[in-house]
């Protein structure tokens, strides 16, 4: 009987892991949001209950809100993107250069930027860049899929010659040559942050003597620095001017930003908590306010981090074996405990997190949010906590409709491309976390002058370590923390991206 028992144990265990694997949809919850394969009932409960009761009894005065919606003040600096000396036709071409871009959209985009900075090194003919299929967004969009590339060679035309595919004589030149044999042709030792004279020493003879040569792979291989200042103010003008989205792109963002700024009906929170329609004639002439939150809390963000979410064993195993799968194992951050990570600000914030900074900020339940996410860790159970603090939060799924979201659906590119233009275009840009898509929105809106919140991830790290806080000592600290975080001009430092800080190299004084 006991042996039956164990079997019948044992066999219901291998069907609680395989079912939800063969059967995702059955065991996936009806949700607003877009849940990972970290199933739902393994999310851990808040983990900061006492700040978050605290937060839902906030109140900001008219005062306050007033202050956390102004905009920028003038900090008295321009864009200046185009060179000094008037633009010229480039001259004869030394010959095709292909580059390789590997990573996310954001990656991608500062690819491009370097890319026409060494074609420009080169004096060569850019090829439109090829980009490869990324393992963890697994996308297949083209540059042509994501970005207008009838602008993009129309305003570079009097900086350097761009073609969107090599002439006949070269078109065996493809990402599949390159990839069965060694090649004369292909240039696999650039460095990174190679310096202006490594290209011209390495890959402009290989130009010189077939006439064509590709780069693979080709992120962050051009230094920041000791560059002349018409190739870093090229740089600048191909991120902030040439790379604009395809127009179905443009158009769905500017679809979404004005639902967010003109809701078709009005719904305030009332003090039971509950949202209702509230009728106002005048309301929907007054465009209201939204703060854009990228929330980059995928289960990639998660493993790499190295940090623990309170998910417990499950949680664990499933980030140990997803490292393995996609880094070998291979996580600098794995040599330290958790603790340290936090104390130092190398952990992501989860949703709870972020709706907790936002609301010792000021920003009460009347804040629209735009939460701009790929799939987040833990699905709708997880953002739970920031949409309760949150109520009048909105997404690309909430804002658009099914017909509208085709053209970008398994899309992971797209997607990103579409949260890229709302969130360059709110009123307030914050990020949960480092990386590409932060340092890019934290550079674009520095060149426009927009407000962007830089969360103090070592401060925010070491007062959520502490549990004994209050809900008074911790707004404190954050408000402290944040003062000269709100957007101000940080000039760049060597070895910084110019994507990132873009002053003063491609900003001029006023």
């Amino acid at each position: 009987m006991m042996k039956l028992l164990h079997g019948r144990g044992a066999l219901a265990a291998v069907l609680v892991v395989i079912l939800p694997l063969l059967f995702p949809g059955f065991f996936t919850p009806l949700s607003h949001a877009h849940p990972s394969t970290f199933s739902e009932w393994n999310v851990p409960k808040p983990r900061h209950l006492s700040l978050l009761n605290s937060a839902f009894q906030r109140e900001t005065s008219q005062e306050k809100k007033s202050d956390l919606w102004a905009p920028l003040a003038d900090q008295g600096w321009r864009t200046c993107a185009e060179s000094k000396s008037s633009p010229s036709s480039p001259a004869t071409s030394e010959g095709y250069l292909q580059v390789f871009l590997d990573g996310g959209l954001n990656q991608q985009r500062m690819g491009i930027c370097d890319a026409v900075a060494v074609a420009k090194i080169l004096n060569a003919t850019l090829v439109i860049p090829h980009f490869e299929i990324n393992p963890v967004w697994r996308d297949s969009s083209s540059f042509m899929d994501i970005f207008d590339v009838d602008h993009f060679i129309d305003v570079l035309k009097d900086d350097i010659s761009i073609v969107k595919e090599l002439p006949d004589e070269f078109s065996w030149s493809t990402r599949e040559y390159y990839s069965t044999a060694i090649r004369a042709t292909r240039i696999k030792t650039a460095p990174v942050h190679s310096s202006a004279n490594w290209y011209l020493e390495n890959v402009m003879p290989v130009l010189q003597s077939y006439g064509i040569a590709a780069i693979s792979p080709f992120s962050h291989r051009l230094t920041f620095d000791n560059l002349p200042m018409e190739i870093q103010r090229l740089r600048c003008k191909v991120n902030f001017e040439a790379l604009v989205f395809v127009p179905h792109i443009r158009a769905l963002g500017d679809a979404l930003i004005s639902r967010l700024r003109y809701p078709s009906k009005r719904t305030e929170v009332g003090s039971d908590g509950y949202l209702r329609e509230v009728t106002d004639v005048d309301y929907e002439k007054k465009p209201k306010k939204f703060v854009a939150v990228h929330l980059r809390f995928d289960k990639d963000m998660a493993a790499h981090s190295s940090c623990d979410f309170g998910g417990g064993k499950t949680e664990k195993l499933s980030l140990a074996k997803y490292r393995q799968v996609i880094w070998q194992g291979r996580v600098l951050n794995s040599q330290f405990t958790d603790e340290e990570l936090r104390s130092q600000g190398r952990c992501p914030m989860t949703p709870e997190e972020i709706g907790l900074l936002l609301a010792a900020l000021g920003f009460d339940n009347s804040t629209r949010l735009y939460l701009a996410s790929h799939k987040v860790y833990g699905g709708e159970a997880r953002i739970a906590p920031l949409r309760e603090l949150f109520p009048l939060m909105e997404d690309k799924k909430s804002l658009a409709s099914s017909e509208e979201r085709a053209l970008i659906k398994g899309k992971a590119s797209l997607l990103a491309a579409v949260d890229y233009y709302v969130g360059l275009h709110s009123d307030i840009f914050l990020s949960a976390s480092r990386g590409n898509m932060h340092n890019a929105m934290v550079g674009h809106r520095t060149y426009m002058n927009s407000k962007t919140t830089r969360p103090n991830m070592p401060l925010l790290g070491q007062l959520f370590l502490n549990k004994n806080i209050t809900w008074s000592e911790f707004q404190e600290a954050v408000l402290e923390g944040h003062e000269d975080r709100q957007g101000d001009i940080r000039l760049r430092k060597p070895k910084q991206s110019i994507y990132t800080y873009p002053a003063p190299d491609c900003m001029c004084r006023a």
